[in-house]
């Protein structure tokens, strides 16, 4: 449905994104990740035609982009800020928005209607856009972005700064397109949004890294994981235990990057002088999530 080959885009000296290479298959929720300022942004942006690249191909159901007309109907398009008009309500911002595309009226309100149902937005289609809360903004967008009916549909960091529950609802709107056929090429800043995804590409300084599936992509996570319960100690102490590549501190515990487990195991619970039965409840090997591939990637510059 989306394919990129060799796609350039530079600001001045500054490189935004460089040579990238990539495909989106038909009814896939592929997600974009990577630190600020990697270049996601960009690389949607020239996936749907808004910059014009420097150099590279993007094609949408095997059309060149350079082939499709501006009015396109078949992608959609929620960029990272809210950019509706908040002086507006939610109907004549969709209203709007569905004109810019050329449908009549009738057709625009039968849509509006069947989206917003879909959103839970209904009964707020009277109300000023100034007036949504943050999820609801979000929702308003995304109705905003279906209005054509894409067969695809580009979203950017779209749950960013939206508090938990929205985040969950608004995913699952999100789950419900996709059943229903739709393509989705995502931006996240969330690693447990990462982990819906159906396959995973990290950027990294304007470059691809790595492309896979979550699964594939936590299995190839090079260490064991250790997770330490301990009150009171300072990341350093584990630093200079032998065989501990890296430390990282989550509330109330650690988390070690260990070579061997069972020997850091063991040395960890001499140093904190830990009976064996209490140093198997304190300190435990889980498995990595990616939000542990994303750290590990990103400190090696998007390496594996």
């Amino acid at each position: 449905m989306i394919r990129v080959e060799g796609l350039t885009k530079a600001y001045g000296d500054k490189v935004a994104v460089a040579d990238v290479s990539l495909e989106v298959q038909k009814g896939e929720i592929l997600g974009l990740v990577g630190p600020d300022g990697a270049g996601k942004t960009t690389l949607l942006r020239m996936v749907c035609g808004l910059l014009t690249p420097d150099g590279g191909e993007v094609f949408l159901k095997g059309k060149n982009l350079r082939e499709v007309e501006r009015g396109r109907e078949d992608l959609g398009y929620m960029p990272q800020r809210f950019s509706l008009y908040e002086d507006l309500t939610v109907m004549e911002n969709i209203l709007f928005f569905g004109s810019l595309y050329g449908l009549p009226r009738r057709t625009i309100l039968a849509r509006a209607e069947e989206i917003l149902s879909l959103t839970a937005m209904l009964e707020f289609k009277a109300r000023l856009a100034a007036h949504l809360s943050g999820g609801m903004r979000q929702k308003l967008a995304l109705t905003c972005a279906l209005i054509t009916r894409p067969a695809i549909l580009v979203l950017d960091e779209p749950t960013y700064g939206v508090d938990p529950e929205s985040r969950k609802e608004f995913w699952k709107i999100l789950y419900y397109l996709n059943k229903e056929g739709m393509t989705l090429l995502i931006s996240t800043p969330y690693m447990d949004e990462a982990e819906l995804c159906h396959r995973v590409a990290f950027i990294n300084e304007g470059r691809l890294a790595v492309t896979g599936m979550p699964q594939e992509l936590k299995a190839s996570f090079p260490y064991h994981l250790l997770e330490v319960r301990a009150a009171g100690i300072e990341p350093d102490f584990f630093r200079e235990i032998a065989g501990i590549e890296d430390v990282s501190y989550y509330g109330d515990r650690f988390r070690l990057m260990a070579q061997d487990p069972d020997a850091c195991r063991r040395e960890i619970a001499a140093r904190l002088s830990l009976p064996e039965q209490e140093a198997e409840l304190a300190i435990r090997e889980v498995p990595p999530g990616m939000e542990d591939v994303f750290v590990w990637l990103a400190e090696r510059g998007g390496k594996v």
